[in-house]
């Protein structure tokens, strides 16, 4: 009872880690991303434009340009990802949501600006209030030679003023810039180029289909992810460690069903004058055997069944109610993330069953051994 439990518990946590992992990088993940398989970008003209629109469910096609910079603030600086991405970029994520201060803008007054993850915002201080004082991206100039002399001259530097703050999770928040894509193709000299193609579907349900379409068109040169293959180490990491968990606490019901093996075993110990008599009355091994069994398989039942009933009820007021916290301040989520699975209740049920089974095999078999000369 106590290990079906905590495997429902347990299994329904890491569920609930998945899942959330999943909505935080879908918030800024989408749908569908075109990259080259080799190298860092590739060249986007009107004839490519043309084969991805004429696809059927194709909504949008956002344009990214992405890659590391140096980032200034006054006396601040830090490495950070610089995302560049065209107009129909609010199409493409759902980031309005995520805005914490400032506006969810790429432009104001027909002057770019930045969005921000907060992360960064905090550790470079930047006043959002501030339109005197921008931040500087610091980019290697595309095929310039190192001059010892003057080294910042080949460095290309832009300024930008900063629009809004984002928080979404802490890698994003962390290390990222959101930016016209006009401004990073004028800070990273990118030109007709592009590191990847991101694409909005007119309908979720048919995200496969397109997907399939745009491998065929484009051919091996490149990569089309879906938002789940887009992070795939990271749940492929959840999964893993699921999994060891889920074997991890199948050995320690195993442990105890130990006593259910010692408990049957007294039991064919104690009761051999009777199976002796049942014997005499014609009962054979097999119904002893299966007898034994019956007792392992009831015990197994209800102890499956109030271990389910008991895990479910747990689970269910955690997602309602969220008794257990994560004990740490999160603008994300305060309590431990939760999700019921039906598969999750087979798979325990079964486990839970074929090991106490098992434990009563033993003694089951013993007992149909029983000499009646002995006994009676």
């Amino acid at each position: 009872m106590v290990g079906t439990a905590s495997l429902i518990i347990v299994l329904s946590v890491f569920n609930g880690l998945e899942q959330l992992t999943i909505g935080l990088h879908t918030a800024y993940n989408p749908e569908i991303k075109i990259a080259p398989t080799q190298g860092k970008s590739f060249a986007v003209n009107d004839s490519l434009r043309q084969v991805l629109r004429a696809i059927v469910g194709v909504k949008a096609i956002t344009e990214v340009m992405e890659d590391n910079a140096l980032l200034r603030y006054g006396d601040v600086q830090m490495a950070v990802n610089v995302k560049g991405v065209s107009d129909n970029f609010a199409e493409q994520y759902n980031l309005g949501e995520k805005l914490i201060s400032g506006d969810f803008a790429l432009y104001y007054r027909g002057q770019p600006r930045a969005l921000l993850g907060v992360g960064v915002q905090i550790q470079m201080s930047i006043d959002l209030t501030d339109n005197m004082k921008g931040v500087v991206c610091w980019y290697p100039r595309r095929r310039a030679k190192v001059n010892l002399t003057d080294p910042m001259n080949s460095f290309t530097r832009q300024l930008i003023l900063p629009g809004g703050v984002l928080a979404i999770e802490q890698q994003f928040d962390n290390n990222t810039l959101l930016v016209p894509l006009a401004w990073a193709e004028q800070l990273m000299e990118y030109g007709d180029r592009r590191t990847a193609l991101e694409i909005k579907t007119t309908n979720p349900q048919s995200i496969t289909n397109v997907q399939a379409v745009l491998k065929k068109q484009l051919g091996p040169a490149f990569s089309v992810l879906n938002s789940t293959e887009q992070q795939s180490s990271i749940l492929q990491a959840v999964k893993i460690e699921r999994l060891f968990v889920f074997v991890a606490l199948s050995f320690v019901i195993a442990v105890a069903s130990i006593n259910i093996f010692f408990s049957l075993t007294m039991l064919a110990i104690e009761k051999q004058k009777d199976i002796a008599v049942l014997f005499s009355l014609g009962a054979g091994r097999r119904l002893i055997q299966r007898i034994f069994l019956t007792e392992g398989m009831m015990i197994a039942l209800f102890g499956a069944a109030i271990g389910l009933a008991i895990g479910f009820v747990i689970v269910f007021l955690q997602q309602q109610f969220g008794f257990v916290g994560l004990g740490v301040t999160s603008q994300v989520i305060q309590a431990y993330p939760v999700k019921l699975v039906a598969s999750d209740f087979v798979y325990v049920s079964a486990t839970v069953i074929g090991i106490t089974l098992l434990s009563a095999y033993v003694p089951a078999r013993s007992a149909a051994q029983v000499n009646i000369g002995e006994q009676l």
